[in-house]
């Protein structure tokens, strides 16, 4: 029994030792690397890869951090494609969602800011650009996908009768 414990303090121990304490100076600086224009301050940043356009916003108080990339104004959007934007939120987006804000469609990644790696930033940018590429045909943001994905969805199952339940 004192050898478990003593296994799981090591375990708690190192992960408190390798936490990341990402922070503004250190997020721009992985941004200012990875991109391949940026402007703005700590924890305000606009930026290009690709010629897409990007905006990174984080609150070190609140330990939040988001990265956003306009797709398009909502009134170009019909309702199949609001339709695939949902379904991809659960198949193909993974890490980055689709949102509505200001009467713009957003690619969105959001996560607390200390705990992000030098990794996870990068990938993060790479989700965002991918779900914003993707947009109206695949809507993906990795190579990844859960069973379900725009593209595959299964005949729509036939109707069942239900017994009469007694109220």
């Amino acid at each position: 029994m004192k050898k478990i414990i003593a296994c799981i303090v090591l375990v708690v121990s190192f992960s408190f030792m390798s936490a990341q304490h990402m922070n503004n100076t250190k997020l721009g600086e992985i941004l200012t690397k990875n991109s391949d224009t940026i402007q703005g301050q700590a924890g305000n940043w606009r930026f290009a890869v690709n010629d897409k356009l990007f905006i990174c916003l984080t609150d070190e108080k609140n330990n939040r951090m988001r990265i956003i990339s306009p797709i398009t104004e909502v009134s170009n959007i019909d309702d199949k494609t609001l339709k695939n934007c949902l379904t991809a939120n659960f198949h193909t987006a993974l890490d980055v969602k689709y949102a509505i804000s200001d009467a713009i469609l957003w690619s969105v990644f959001t996560h607390p800011l200390k705990e992000l790696s030098e990794t996870q930033v990068v990938d993060a940018v790479a989700q965002v650009y991918n779900a914003n590429y993707t947009f109206g045909t695949i809507y993906s943001s990795t190579n990844l996908s859960f069973p379900g994905a725009i593209g595959q969805e299964k005949e729509k199952p036939k109707e069942q009768k239900l017994p009469k339940q007694k109220i």
